[in-house]
């Protein structure tokens, strides 16, 4: 458990900030951040941040073991990612591992209830890629604990990503300046996250919590279908509002962090889409996973296969459950059809005519593949599929029942929010950017984040905040 979240706006993050720019130290500062990181993961579960400085030191120890001879550093490399792969085990699989070993005959294993710490999946990676790209040569071996310790803990990112490699932030951890435009911009760039995540993720969120929760005879086509492309437009607005706030915050002390999300849903195929969704991630698996297995350098039919592979894991990266590996596997089912030639995307995008037609196919794709993602089991989301196609039984009076729930969700301010969300969806800042160069319009800009900030605090203030989508994860 974290901080709440009116605890880390007023108390935390204010006299963090304020210390941080009164400090002149490069060290004192670095050290001023590990102890508030350190601090921010403990509160309400002490015990986890032992786990997460044993899981450091061990990564620490390993990392110097790539100075050494090429015998020590293969043996650092492989404990490396024991270590951590079996981590990841222990405290995320353990418990699908002995439930699918209790299918066998004759076994009848405890299913262990491990909880799960929160941002294990993503602290892990950072460690692992840190020792992977030390053996590799990308980087030079850090010596320095504490700079090793901060690029691990650093709070903006460590419970939810995105993901970040220490050859992005080498430099910066020892020796970053702090300008005030730099400061400005990261303030800006963690209002509009927080807008997105509490104006909008949250407000669309309700409708699907409520229609994902209904019973299955309850549920008509139209009702399915509002609640997978509310869902979709939720998960999208919650984890990049994350992103945008961990990108501002580091910028706020100094840091660049690279952007996560690229308005993946206007993109024109599931190739693409995976090129800007959740990039940090993307990245991280063709990196450390799909380049080791040979990439698309022997042959289409091991292409492929290293595909699936990539997005097997993907899915069970988010999770120990069935829908994560279906959903995953989905989306890898798309890119091999994409690839293969199968899904003409390429020589639709040739032909503007179709261009409309694929954009389409992708939003189609993706809200089927978050509709399996979302659903509490694969009964669920299947069941969740034939309605929306028209296959779900339902007589009369459910039908009725189902239009009148429909009718309810539909509110005015729901109906506004979720045109914003869709209009924001698609890269219409960036467009306004490109049209709008006046000096006056960066005025505006600060002046309308002050106001996101204030309908930010008036939410806050009605209690019914949820958490992040991926600290689950």
């Amino acid at each position: 458990m974290v901080f709440s979240s009116t605890v880390f706006l007023f108390v935390f993050l204010p006299v963090v900030f304020g210390l941080y720019c009164l400090i002149p130290e490069r060290h004192v500062r670095n050290a001023l951040l590990i102890a508030a990181s350190l601090l921010f993961y403990a509160f309400g579960e002490p015990f986890v941040v032992f786990l997460m400085l044993l899981s450091i030191f061990c990564n620490y120890l390993l990392g110097l073991c790539m100075n050494g001879k090429p015998a020590l550093r293969k043996t650092g490399l492989v404990l490396a990612i024991l270590w951590n792969l079996g981590l990841l085990g222990v405290y995320k699989y353990a418990g699908l591992i002995v439930e699918t070993l209790d299918l066998l005959p004759g076994i009848a294993l405890p299913v262990p209830e491990i909880p799960l710490p929160i941002g294990i999946s993503f602290f892990t990676f950072q460690a692992m890629s840190y020792v992977i790209d030390a053996y590799r040569g990308d980087i030079a071996v850090q010596k320095d604990p504490a700079r090793l310790l901060l690029y691990i803990t650093f709070f903006p990112q460590l419970i939810a990503g995105p993901i970040v490699k220490y050859k992005d932030i080498e430099a910066q951890l020892a020796s970053r300046p702090l300008r005030p435009e730099q400061i400005a911009g990261g303030i800006r760039r963690f209002i509009v996250g927080l807008s997105k995540k509490l104006l909008i993720a949250d407000v669309v969120s309700v409708a699907a919590d409520h229609i994902f929760a209904l019973p299955a005879e309850k549920l008509i086509c139209p009702l399915a279908w509002l609640g997978a492309v509310c869902y979709t437009l939720q998960i999208y607005f919650d984890f990049s509002g994350y992103s945008d706030m961990a990108i501002g915050l580091g910028a706020m002390f100094g840091f660049t962090f690279k952007e996560n999300f690229n308005y993946p849903y206007a993109s024109a195929s599931m190739t693409e889409f995976w090129r800007r969704w959740h990039i940090s991630v993307s990245t991280w698996f063709k990196e450390y996973l799909y380049f080791p297995l040979g990439g698309n350098r022997k042959g289409k039919t091991r292409t492929l296969l290293n595909k699936w592979i990539v997005f097997f894991c993907t899915g069970l990266w988010h999770g120990a459950a069935a829908t994560f590996v279906v959903w995953g596997l989905l989306n890898g089912a798309f890119l091999m059809l994409e690839g293969s030639g199968i899904i003409p995307v390429d020589k639709m995008q040739k032909r503007p005519a179709l261009r409309l037609i694929s954009r389409l196919y992708t939003l189609a794709a993706v809200v089927l593949c978050f509709t399996i993602f979302r659903a509490d089991t694969l009964t669920q989301g299947f069941h969740f599929w034939r309605t929306m196609f028209g296959f779900g039984i339902a007589d009369a009076a459910a039908k009725q029942v189902g239009i009148s729930l429909l009718l309810r969700e539909l509110d005015p301010l729901f109906l506004l929010t979720a045109g914003l969300a869709i209009l924001f969806s698609f890269p219409v800042v960036p467009w306004l950017k490109r049209k709008c160069t006046a000096p006056a319009v960066q005025v505006l800009s600060y002046a309308g984040s002050f106001g996101l900030l204030l309908l930010s605090f008036l939410y806050l203030s009605s209690g019914v905040y949820s958490p992040f989508i991926y600290l689950n994860f």
